[in-house]
């Protein structure tokens, strides 16, 4: 037995005895939370919007019929503002752009379909920083679509978490 074996067998040990006290306090990691509707209308949304599609497939995922009519839905959520904005952060001696700064926006509300209001207007702003080169142009553009694709997928989720919370 090598000098290394006893310690792992401790390290093996200590850690099994971890998992079993964080089960035992009820720990337990945070899953999806269900949500008190089972049919919802998205309006508002720009044409084709892919915001809008990876919306309606995470509710789908968790068992929520998009409905197209807004009549026929538990709860409607309402876009107020959808955007996604790029500025120029910083820049070189010759003007030349050095960083970008990529935001996507929401805001938007939820309601019934009678028009009762569930939840106040709210708003969601995710923002990443990129570095920018002409010399490498068509990697920076595919770079910036990645981004703004992690940024949609981090939005969904927030939407949904928020979403749980609304009592119809």
């Amino acid at each position: 037995m090598s000098w290394s074996e006893p310690r792992r067998a401790l390290l093996g040990t200590g850690v099994g005895a971890l998992v079993a006290s964080l089960g035992a306090c009820g720990f337990r990691l945070r899953g999806a939370q269900p949500l008190a509707f089972k049919a919802i209308a998205l309006t508002g949304f720009a044409p084709r919007s892919p915001l809008r599609d990876a919306l309606a497939d995470a509710l789908r995922a968790r068992g929520v019929v998009v409905q197209a009519d807004p009549a026929r839905a538990e709860l409607v959520l309402q876009v107020l503002a959808e955007a996604r904005e790029r500025s120029v952060v910083a820049t070189t001696a010759a003007a030349q752009v050095r960083e970008l700064q990529l935001r996507l926006r929401l805001r938007w509300r939820t309601h019934t379909a009678t028009g009762r209001e569930l939840s106040a207007p709210a708003e969601l702003v995710l923002a990443r920083d990129m570095s920018y080169s002409e010399n490498l142009a068509l990697a920076k553009q595919h770079e910036e679509a990645e981004l703004y694709r992690e940024m949609q997928a981090e939005l969904v989720a927030q939407v949904m978490q928020r979403l749980a919370a609304v009592r119809v």
